[in-house]
């Protein structure tokens, strides 16, 4: 009997998506829900679980093809046993893979994980030609990731399908596509620079009465709500008092209008190897420090996974995102359209400042709010990071809603 494997309905802002990575092959046994094959659209990989059981007979739409929702990918026979698929037609549903500027044929789940697939297919690896160093010769992330840097030292086979190599001299091009998910950050950064008036202000906050209480109630912190408490959650916490008092940095513009939302809800911004990601904590003016924490660690996890939903990257009215993490002492965060302001954190430093006359060493940090100058005013600006800033110096304030 022959199963049908199709295209999962799309979310409505997603017009198609492409087909990314195979995870079996024609003739390989399959079982009910096991993934099939990841299916990346603008803001998040898919994956296809299997039907039914059985073997896979046929794959249709090949890695790289374009597909929107409810086509045809592959046909399981779920009354054949794994040695009844004929090889020819692994040959012929092979073939289509080859027309593809981006594809790789990965091996199956039992070989690699997750996390290993999704970095072979970035990178241009066949996971079957890695040596995998992982439990019983799984190939983990890290072998394929040394296997790309050895390979970009190594002329190009010509038999490569993943890139197109440009030698110039002795020295080596490589040409890949972009992901969908680099194609749409690039169209929404360039969206905002064209219809938005960007402008930054930026301040800086001591961070030392923040330090205070995290070295002091950590361990209590932990023990009660197993998640260590960060300076991302004060941030927010900070960011979602002040907007409360500048309502027009929760706006946003729709046309002619300008729309006030009555709710606060914070993209927090995820780097990952695919690109970057903003969740949203839905109704952060709700959620506790303990709340905040938990939910930007499950969001960091599920992004490095590529287990993010449309739903939880969907709306959003600030956003909050922390370049220090990577060492960056100072930047202009671009806005989030139609968002109207974005927070940046930066790098925590030791720094001499004077206080109370006196020079002393602080754990002091920049920060930086770029904002949409068609609604919101430079005294708003300036006065809505101020406010950041004196929140975030007297911590207290957040507890006693003062």
């Amino acid at each position: 009997m022959a199963i049908e494997v199709k295209v999962p309905m799309l979310p409505e802002s997603v017009a198609d998506a492409t087909v990314a990575t195979w995870h079996k092959k024609p003739g390989d046994r399959v079982e009910r829900d096991e993934n099939l094959v990841d299916i990346e659209t603008d803001k998040v990989m898919l994956e296809v679980p299997a039907p039914q059981a059985g073997v896979l007979k046929e794959i249709v739409r090949a890695s790289g093809s374009v597909v929107k929702a409810s086509e045809l990918l592959a046909v399981i026979d779920a009354s054949a046993s794994t040695s009844s698929a004929p090889a020819e037609k692994s040959a012929a549903s092979a073939a289509p893979a080859a027309k593809s500027t981006a594809t790789v044929v990965a091996t199956n789940d039992t070989s690699t994980g997750p996390a290993a697939r999704r970095a072979a297919h970035e990178h241009a690896v066949d996971p079957a030609t890695v040596s995998g160093s992982g439990k019983e010769g799984r190939v983990t992330k890290q072998d394929i990731l040394s296997h790309a840097q050895q390979n970009k030292a190594q002329p190009a086979s010509a038999t490569s399908t993943a890139t197109i190599p440009v030698l110039t001299g002795e020295r080596l091009e490589q040409r890949v596509p972009m992901t969908r998910l680099r194609k749409r950050i690039a169209e929404r950064l360039l969206e905002a620079q064209q219809t938005a008036a960007i402008l930054t202000t930026f301040n800086e906050v001591d961070l030392k009465p923040i330090s205070d209480i995290r070295k002091q109630y950590q361990e209590q912190f932990v023990k009660k709500h197993g998640i260590k408490l960060g300076f991302m959650s004060f941030f927010i916490k900070a960011s979602v008092e002040a907007l409360k008092r500048f309502p027009v940095v929760n706006a946003s513009i729709d046309g002619d209008d300008v729309v006030y939302h009555g709710y606060f809800d914070i993209g927090v911004a995820v780097s990952t190897e695919r690109g970057l990601v903003v969740p949203i904590l839905r109704n952060a003016d709700q959620m506790s420090l303990a709340d905040i924490e938990k939910q930007v660690a499950l969001f960091g996890e599920k992004a490095k996974k590529g287990q993010l939903s449309i739903e939880e990257m969907t709306g959003g009215t600030f956003t909050v995102s922390n370049g220090g993490v990577f060492g960056s002492l100072m930047s202009t965060p671009i806005i989030n359209p139609p968002q109207s302001g974005i927070l940046g954190m930066h790098k925590m430093q030791d720094r001499p400042v004077a206080v109370d006359g006196q020079v002393v060493i602080r754990p002091m940090m920049y920060i930086a709010m770029s904002y949409d100058h068609r609604i919101i005013d430079g005294k708003e600006s300036v006065t809505f990071l101020k406010t950041i800033k004196e929140f975030l110096e007297e911590p207290t304030r957040l507890l006693l809603d003062l």
